[in-house]
């Protein structure tokens, strides 16, 4: 009999959900940097195991938020908690939970949503503090489950596979057995493009850069692409292109080599780079870059 479950990936942000999932996929499906609130949107992973189908929805981190678009983040991660049949809270193995953890836990509660906790970052903390950090949580609420992991390293990631099993119920799939996303395509290379400037740029740049794909031309073997890509100020689009378009070669080289990889095929890849001032507080402009919700004014 054929099992699935959607399970919902939360926590607060740069803590690791985004190389949790792409790792119990192994896949890489969601894009990651060491910059805090990289994820933006909610992002389907697909895992398909004998009989069994996981639908993990990678959520953006958990803040307190400054701007419409951080409004819409925090409001797409909180819907997703209520919309699934369990959750995976992930944090930092070596802090005791704070308000963010605080408040995903009592919406598990309050919902009877039934949940597993895995601490990440094992690496960096130490047994004693683990175990001070496992029996906090515990105290906090009936965790169906507690692992310890790396995810970065791959330790630990078999286990909550594993551990997620008991939240799947007698239930025929909802996607493909061969499929790893229901993300489209252009949205994913929006995402690769982005992750580039995430990694490549520093300070407020990354953050308020949007990727939006202008053309998409499949000639059987080439993918012709052009993108453009939007920041919030002038002085930001100098430094996105770089002194003789040094930096924009590099984030269009790399970008490239990862589509190549997950497409398959040879990419042609054209960046353009634009100002949109204000654009992350614009609700048109939200809408227009696919930030498409109600409460967005």
């Amino acid at each position: 009999m054929k099992r699935t479950a959607f399970i919902s990936i939360v926590g607060r942000p740069n803590v690791g959900k985004s190389t949790l999932m792409n790792a119990m996929l192994g896949e890489k499906v969601a894009i990651v940097s060491n910059k805090p609130q990289t994820t933006r949107n909610r992002i389907t992973g697909i895992l398909t195991r004998g009989e069994d189908q996981f639908v993990f929805l990678d959520t953006p981190g958990l803040h307190k938020p400054k701007t419409k678009l951080g409004d819409y983040m925090v409001e797409s991660a909180e819907r997703t908690i209520g919309e699934c049949d369990a959750a995976i809270l992930i944090a930092d193995a070596a802090h005791a939970p704070g308000e963010i953890e605080k408040a995903v836990i009592s919406r598990l509660s309050a919902e009877k949503i039934p949940a597993m906790l895995v601490l990440n970052k094992v690496d960096l903390s130490n047994p004693g503090k683990l175990a001070e950090t496992i029996t906090s949580y515990a105290e906090l609420f009936p965790f169906a489950a507690v692992v310890p992991t790396c995810a970065l390293k791959g330790r630990g990631v078999s286990e909550v596979v594993d551990e997620a099993a008991q939240f799947l119920r007698e239930e025929e799939w909802f996607f493909p057995g061969d499929e790893v996303t229901d993300q489209s395509e252009r949205l994913y290379a929006a995402e690769v493009i982005r992750e580039k400037i995430l990694r490549l740029t520093s300070r407020e740049i990354p953050h308020g850069t949007v990727v939006s794909i202008e053309e998409w031309h499949d000639e059987d073997t080439l993918l012709r692409i052009r993108a453009d890509i939007y920041c919030e100020k002038a002085s930001h689009k100098g430094i996105i292109i770089g002194k003789n378009g040094d930096m924009l070669k590099k984030i269009g080289t790399y970008a490239r080599e990862d589509l190549e990889r997950f497409f398959g095929t040879k990419v042609f890849l054209d960046l353009w780079v634009k100002v949109k001032e204000g654009w992350r507080d614009s609700g048109g402009y939200l809408r227009a870059f696919g930030y498409d919700i109600k409460s967005i004014k």
